[in-house]
């Protein structure tokens, strides 16, 4: 049975049942607050859960997702070079870690391969929230690591108020590290009955430098210097959306185009122009009469692809086209349950063409019901969780290529999940989740067969894998006190059956060969961090500090598994005083020396960091200004989690020291 036709029919009844509100709704209710993890939108959450605001991401924000969330605890990234990274969420990436946009599958293929960049930037972001653990399961299996979810107002979701109707906000911010020059605008307008939403942004950055010379064979640059070779990138985008509201309920539109061309670092001349159209649609009716309180429904459209240049000569072509639909459905309290029922049904297909072709076409469609149910208590709080998936993975070789197995698998995973907090006193607090989880294989799992210059490898998929079933559990400890503060967190995570790529010693068009096998495997640290009030009179300091680390090992081997990041420790003074705030921090990274056998061991590094910034107010219009220095002590360092450190080891080191500065306006 083909997907598409229930696709359309369930997006057809959506937003059919969206579009046949009674007129007789006159003003817009405000939505509820987007918590991943949270749909219900309590204060406390059973989940380990990073948010960050606008203002974190002006202070922190990078060209990657994968380095503007590393430094949370648990979160670092897969760094291929300061253009393409995906976090790491407690040892667990690629397929693992489930990139959301807006709650909805993000569809671009930045999990195939290290050196393809997520399509998302952080000047168009107001929002990205960081979901660990076992309650990512309601995204889908594959969110069996955690769940980085980026939220933007594209299709707003509640109408302006005040008397102009309309807001806005511009960015500038230039760097020296990397001679960025970027640019960001938004602009929405409307009233009680609609609104419209327009942004754009623009991203060039040059060659990035480093504490060490390099050499390079790209054209046109220098034979020798102090930056990483093929690391410049041009990025650009913008989108157009628009709402309109009804008393309890709202449904809206929008388009977003994004582009980059940007170098790929492991090879001097290679370059990747990517683009990718996304059509949203949304929409949601609250306060329904009977047992459902709202239900909410969200239907996009993705269209990506990428193009592999050598020296400027187009060479092998990426692309993935897709469709994503989830109906989320809340219901009244039963028996002191409250909770969210939902249907989630995507559908991609995915082509390379060209001499890099590791994977075949293939064409991946699922289903999948999934519910989230909470019981509020005198003592805490417990909740429970299930998703039921059907997926069905086909590969459909290759008209250039013979070598691929053509055929079809079938997977119906099942996964569950329970958690609770227990509130000891009124500082203290204990949570527990555990869950067992089931993924499917990915089409390149199954039937890769080529040469994937990105792991310097030949990679093979092996069609007969079976689920990656996995068991989990974390147990946290929190104190808030004031502005005092402690989150101490433990986990684990046992595979019976973790899909890895492993060595064969066999060589393969001079490439060593690397097979897609089912192992088992083992996964377990613990992340701390907390605050403390160090001095409060007019101006306040406070004492910021984090720490984790992960042990990951291959069960079936003894050996450790690969890319695992080391133990961190981290401190930060923070300082503010009316309009003005500063921090001053460092974050050591130990050494990794449990790596198997052909991966590269990375040395200890410390990494300081300083920033400041004045909020300025200015009528209507609010100016933040900031400077922001990284690596203040121009610190040589290699990343132990990105494959570079073995593959390319001292091509790619981390950024030298750098000096961002920008302003942003609001009004």
């Amino acid at each position: 049975m083909k997907t598409s036709a229930p696709l359309s029919l369930l997006a057809f009844a959506s937003v059919s049942a969206l579009g046949a509100l009674p007129a007789v709704w006159a003003q817009n209710a405000s939505p509820e607050i987007v918590i991943t993890g949270n749909p219900l939108g309590r204060d406390s959450t059973t989940v380990p859960v990073n948010a960050l605001g606008r203002a974190d991401l002006l202070e922190r924000g990078q060209s990657t997702l994968g380095e503007t969330l590393s430094g949370l605890p648990g979160v670092s990234s897969t760094y291929f070079g300061p253009n393409a990274s995906r976090p790491i969420i407690r040892g667990l990436d690629g397929d693992r870690i489930r990139v959301l946009n807006n709650s909805a599958a993000s569809l671009d293929v930045s999990a195939l391969s290290f050196d393809h960049a997520v399509p998302l930037d952080v000047l168009s972001t107001e929002r990205i929230e960081v979901l660990r653990g076992p309650a990512a399961l309601q995204y889908g299996g594959s969110a069996v690591g955690g769940v980085v979810n980026v939220i933007d107002n594209r299709i707003p979701r509640a109408g302006l108020s005040g008397v102009s109707g309309v807001s806005g906000k511009a960015q500038l911010q230039a760097g020296t590290g990397n001679d960025e020059r970027s640019a960001a605008a938004l602009l929405e307008a409307g009233n009680a009955r609609w609104a419209l939403h327009v942004d754009g942004f623009d991203r060039r950055t040059g060659d990035v430098g480093v504490p060490v010379s390099l050499d390079c064979d790209k054209p046109g640059s220098p034979a020798q210097a102090r930056r990483i070779c093929n690391s410049a990138s041009a990025s650009r985008g913008g989108a157009i959306g628009v709402s309109t509201f009804w008393d309890h309920a709202y449904l809206g539109a929008s388009v977003n185009n994004y582009q980059s061309d940007y170098g790929t670092v492991a090879e001097d001349r290679v370059t990747i122009g990517m683009k990718t159209t996304r059509y949203a649609l949304e929409g949601q009716v609250r306060q329904l009469p009977g047992w459902l309180e709202s239900v909410k429904a969200r239907l996009s459209h993705t269209d990506y692809q990428h193009t592999e240049l050598d020296t400027g000569a187009p060479g092998t072509v990426f692309a993935n086209k897709g469709q994503d639909l989830r109906v989320e459905a809340r219901h009244r309290p039963v028996a002191g349950w409250q909770g969210v029922w939902g249907l989630q049904v995507e559908s991609s297909r995915f082509s390379a063409v060209g001499d890099e072709a590791f994977a075949p076409f293939s064409h991946t469609r699922s289903q999948a019901l999934f519910l989230h149910e909470e019981l509020p208590t005198a003592w805490g709080q417990f909740n429970a969780g299930a998703r039921w998936e059907s997926v069905r993975v086909q590969s459909l070789g290759n008209p250039a290529v013979e070598r691929f197995e053509v055929g079809t698998r079938d997977f119906s995973p099942f996964s569950i999940a329970a958690g609770a907090v227990l509130k000891l006193s009124s500082t203290w607090g204990l949570s527990a989740n555990a869950a067992l989880t089931q993924r499917a294989p990915k089409a390149h799992e199954l039937f890769a067969n080529g040469p994937h210059l990105a792991t310097h490898a030949w990679e093979v998929g092996r069609s007969g894998l079976g689920l990656e079933k996995s068991k989990s559990m974390d147990l946290g400890l929190h104190w808030k006190a004031g502005p005092n503060r402690l989150a101490l967190t433990a986990f684990a995570s046992q595979f019976a059956h973790y899909i890895g790529l492993m060595a064969t010693g066999e060589i393969e068009d001079d490439l060593p060969v690397q097979r897609y096998q089912g192992v088992r495997a083992q996964f377990q640290g613990l992340e701390v961090n907390g605050r403390q009030r160090l001095w409060q009179s007019a101006s306040t300091l406070d004492l910021d500090w984090r720490a984790d680390t992960v042990h990951a090992t291959n069960s079936s081997t003894g050996e450790p598994l690969p890319r695992i990041p080391p133990m961190r420790l981290g401190a930060t003074l923070v300082y503010g005083q009316g309009p003005w705030a500063a921090k001053l921090g460092a974050d050591w990274h130990a050494a990794q020396k449990r790596v198997p056998d052909g991966s590269v061991a990375t040395g200890a590094y410390t990494l300081v960091n300083a920033s400041v910034s004045y909020r300025q107010q200015l009528d209507t219009t609010v100016l933040q200004w900031f400077a922001r220095l990284d690596n203040l002590t121009d610190q040589l360092a290699y990343s132990a989690s990105s494959i570079l450190s073995s593959t390319a080891f001292g091509k790619s080191p981390l950024p030298g020291r750098s000096v961002k500065l920008g302003v942003q306006a609001s009004f």
